[in-house]
């Protein structure tokens, strides 16, 4: 019927007492595999958040078939402490045999998947011995604390575990396990994860997810398509404890047994389905050559941009006229000296224009070579070039 473990603790010693639990030094501190930090990491809330908000109703039925009580979950959104996050709550109560019992979860988990605060309660009315256990779990800047109050007849136990938040990593209570589970459905796991999870005695423990073979369930004569997913909590102290739980394609939970248990919660009424969004299809266009020459528009556009630039360009000139002297000078003097280089040639005439460039010395210049070629029929200057005598 529970939640969780559906377990009952063991007996204790009259009277109240309380206690700070501290785990055992020789067992290792379980961990999530790096696949299940990474599945948590990279959540999205704008988009795999978005549709599983909605509410979730079985019934609980014995192996014969005898309605026994009923399930429902429900998930919305909310704030803690400023926060936005997902309230979830959780609750299961009939009766096994005319005993009374269930269980309660309200639970508030981050988008991250991150519980901030968590309060269980399980209850079983026996004639002679009542059991009433409730855990309480808040998250703290530096970890988390787990507060148990069990009572047992007239037997109050009451302890208190504080647990570091380096040792957390990809803890999954149960509230934020029936979030996860719609997660898995919405965005499938590609092989299974290992996260971390506490037992009926809230000791951590590996709390592996695994997929299970989609089958057929037929709910008011309907058949439906289901997917599965199977949790195992593999406790240091006890046996392993596995649910399987099956799910709508949209998240809808529609059976949830836990493995050697009599009872199983079955979906009675197909719910409806969730709306979504649907994304508008991108509109295909198909390529075509462009000859702007053809297309009068395009033609006209270039004639009135060509005339535009034109006009432009002559405004610049007419406001400058220094720079019609400055090229027929250059190209002028680059027709007389005709060089190879026609770009170290510009750059060696234009630097003589730059204020940046250091002026050489005035003697530098009678060493340089003349930029026009000696005439060898001109006399006169091969006698200028004779020593004199």
């Amino acid at each position: 019927m529970s939640a969780t473990t559906e377990r009952s603790p063991s007996l204790f010693t009259t009277g109240a007492s309380e206690q700070v639990a501290q785990p055992p030094a020789s067992v290792e501190i379980p961990k999530s595999s790096p696949e299940a930090v990474s599945y948590m990491e990279e959540l999205v809330p704008e988009e795999d958040f978005k549709y599983v908000m909605f509410d979730d109703n079985l019934v609980t039925v014995s192996d014969a078939g005898k309605e026994l009580g009923e399930f429902t979950v429900t998930v919305e959104p909310t704030r803690y402490k400023g926060l936005e996050c997902f309230l979830i709550h959780a609750n299961s109560h009939g009766s096994i045999d005319g005993v009374p019992c269930g269980t309660s979860i309200v639970c508030h988990v981050s988008k991250c998947l991150e519980t901030l605060e968590q309060q269980h309660h399980e209850y079983v009315k026996l004639d002679n011995c009542p059991l009433d256990r409730k855990t309480f779990l808040v998250r703290h800047s530096d970890g988390y604390t787990i507060n148990r109050v069990i009572t047992q007849g007239e037997d109050v136990q009451r302890t208190t575990k504080n647990i570091p938040v380096d040792q957390m990593k990809g803890f999954i209570s149960e509230g934020s396990n029936l979030l996860l589970h719609r997660l898995l459905i919405e965005k499938p796991m590609d092989h299974d994860l290992q996260f971390i999870s506490f037992d009926s005695d809230t000791n951590l423990c590996p709390a592996v997810y695994k997929k299970l073979d989609g089958r057929t369930q037929t709910v008011e004569d309907v058949e439906l398509r289901v997917y599965g997913i199977e949790r195992t909590i593999h406790s240091t102290f006890d046996l392993p404890t596995t649910w399987q739980s099956y799910f709508m394609n949209d998240g809808h939970l529609t059976n949830r047994v836990q493995v050697g248990s009599p009872v199983t919660m079955k979906l009675a009424k197909v719910p409806m389905r969730i709306e979504r969004d649907e994304e508008t299809p991108k509109p295909v266009f198909e390529k075509k050559d462009l000859n702007w020459e053809e297309d009068m528009q395009l033609h006209s556009k270039f004639l009135d941009r060509k005339e535009e630039l034109k006009g432009d360009h002559a405004t610049y000139m007419r406001h400058h006229p220094e720079l019609r002297a400055l090229l027929a000078d250059f190209l002028q003097f680059l027709l007389l000296r005709k060089p190879e280089d026609v770009i170290a040639f510009a750059a060696d005439y234009f630097s003589a224009f730059s204020t940046s460039m250091p002026d050489p010395s005035p003697y530098l210049a009678s060493n340089a070579p003349t930029p026009f070629p000696a005439s060898r029929k001109n006399t006169r200057i091969d006698d200028l070039r004779a020593p004199t005598r």
